[in-house]
């Protein structure tokens, strides 16, 4: 059976334009908006999630800036994409790359994965390595103009990254 599943990573206000905004990733929402509309085949969204004590996790200590702690305003998806997840899959993920999902995916009986979302070059990247590594013969993609990272210059290191790991750049 041939499935198709979209993977929208971390569109949520804290990274658009919240404590860890960038223009880039203002920029890509009418696009990430209109690729989750228009595709057809399974979707599944994640959401980076920390707890008030965040700034004592690892994470915190090296990333002192406190984002998507859940049950704020910078933890919900941003904008029209918080609608358009109604009646899908949302993965609250503790950390970049989420065991969850990874599960959720190989369970899917899925023909071909796609990947969206922020940041680039810290959850999109440590999600498709995993989906890759977990499913090596299910072609693994990413669609470039739906993703900003932390700076154009690790965005576009990250899309080598993973084109060098097989993982499909649209």
């Amino acid at each position: 059976m041939f499935r198709k599943l979209l993977i929208v990573v971390d569109m949520q206000k804290d990274f658009v334009d919240g404590a860890l905004g960038t223009p880039e990733a203002q920029k890509i929402v009418p696009a990430v908006c209109e690729k989750i509309r228009s595709f057809d085949g399974d979707i599944i969204f994640t959401k980076d999630t920390h707890s008030s004590l965040y700034m004592d996790t690892q994470e915190g200590k090296k990333l002192p800036v406190p984002h998507c702690i859940k049950g704020t305003d910078g933890w919900e998806l941003y904008g029209d994409i918080r609608s358009l997840s109604q009646g899908y899959r949302v993965i609250e993920k503790p950390t970049f790359g989420s065991v969850e999902l990874a599960n959720a995916v190989t369970g899917g009986n899925y023909s071909e994965v796609e990947f969206i979302g922020l940041c680039t070059d810290i959850c999109v990247i440590s999600n498709a390595m995993m989906i890759k590594a977990f499913l090596p013969e299910i072609p693994v993609s990413v669609d470039s103009s739906c993703c900003a990272g932390v700076t154009p210059e690790s965005h576009e290191n990250a899309l080598k990254s993973m084109q060098m790991c097989q993982i499909d750049i649209k």
